[in-house]
Formats: structure tokens, C-alpha cells, sequence
């Protein structure tokens, strides 16, 4: 059996995800969502959304894309490519009991998995930032729609949001 791949995101509504490799807003909501989306589950991640997380996620079997064969920092697996990823977590996810693959970005990575991934996660964050990061477009003809949810800024949440869930037509 294939695990579903479910892509997590939190995207300005001008699609920036980051600048100089680094959130740029704080939402400890989204926070806790990612958490609940992705614990218990392989987590494919580009090396740079790695670095700038700086350890492996507890209770997560993180999986690092790069083409730098040198680079095995502990607690992760290395994948050259996010095809190897994809399959090492499809691998990983059957050993574990997960019911998904999780895709934590960046946008590079974003970008390749769209394609074949079945759900979409997306904090939608109500503010449009500078940044070099920024997160595809969503092909309504691939995905609908199908949860949302929002949310004011608050004490621990700069800025509202929205989570909107999609799944693949």
C-alpha cells in the first residue's frame, strides 16, 4: 500500500513562505498544527528548511533532501533526490504505522512533490511579506477545498490565518 503524501505549509497571501532561510512571522498555533500534522509520520524537507529548524523533529523520522554527499547530520536520513526521499519515507511511514507522508518544505521541495501529492495543508497567513521563498500555486483543477478555518492574531499569533485543507481531485 502507498501512503497518501500531504504537503504542510504556512504561506503569506502573496505565497512568501520565507526570506534569508527563515519563517517570517510567529504563530504558535501554526506551530502546533504543523506538530499535529506531522508527528508520527516521515518528514521530507529540503536541507536548507532543515538548517534552519537546526535538529531533527521529535517523535518525526525526518528524511533531508540534498546533493551534498558529505552531509549526515545525526538523527536524519539523507535522500540525493526527492524521488529516493519519497521512497525512503513510503518505506520508513510502513515501518512506523503512519497513515502519511508528510512534505515540510521548502519551496523547491514544494514545487517538485505538488504533483504527486494528494493532500495540501496550507496556513493561509493575512499579511503579504518580502521574501525570496514563495510557495506554487494551487491548480483548482487538481484540488479542491475542502476544510477552512480561521483565525485572528492573537498574543501568541502576529497575524490572522486561515486553515485551509485541500485534497487532490
Amino acid at each position: 500500500m502507498t501512503l497518501p503524501v500531504s504537503i504542510v505549509v504556512a504561506a503569506a497571501d502573496n505565497d512568501v513562505i520565507g526570506r534569508d532561510n527563515r519563517l517570517i512571522w510567529r504563530l504558535r498555533t501554526d506551530l502546533r498544527h504543523f506538530r499535529e500534522l506531522t508527528i508520527g509520520r516521515p518528514l521530507v524537507m529540503g536541507r536548507k528548511t532543515f538548517l534552519s529548524i537546526g535538529a531533527p523533529l521529535p517523535g518525526r523520522e525526518s528524511i533531508v533532501v540534498t546533493r551534498d554527499p558529505g552531509f549526515a547530520p545525526d538523527g536524519v536520513r539523507v535522500a540525493g533526490s526527492v524521488d529516493e526521499a519519497l521512497a525512503l519515507a513510503q518505506e520508513v511511514g510502513a515501518r512506523m504505522g503512519a497513515d502519511s507522508v508528510a512534505i515540510g518544505g521548502g519551496g523547491e521541495i514544494y514545487a517538485q512533490t505538488m504533483a504527486i501529492a494528494d493532500r495540501i495543508h496550507l496556513t493561509r497567513v493575512h499579511v503579504a511579506p518580502e521574501g525570496e521563498t514563495v510557495f506554487p500555486r494551487i491548480d483548482p483543477a487538481a484540488f479542491r477545498e475542502v476544510r477552512r478555518e480561521a483565525h485572528p492574531a492573537g498574543p501568541s499569533d502576529d497575524h490572522p490565518f486561515t486553515f485551509i485543507d485541500y485534497e487532490r481531485r
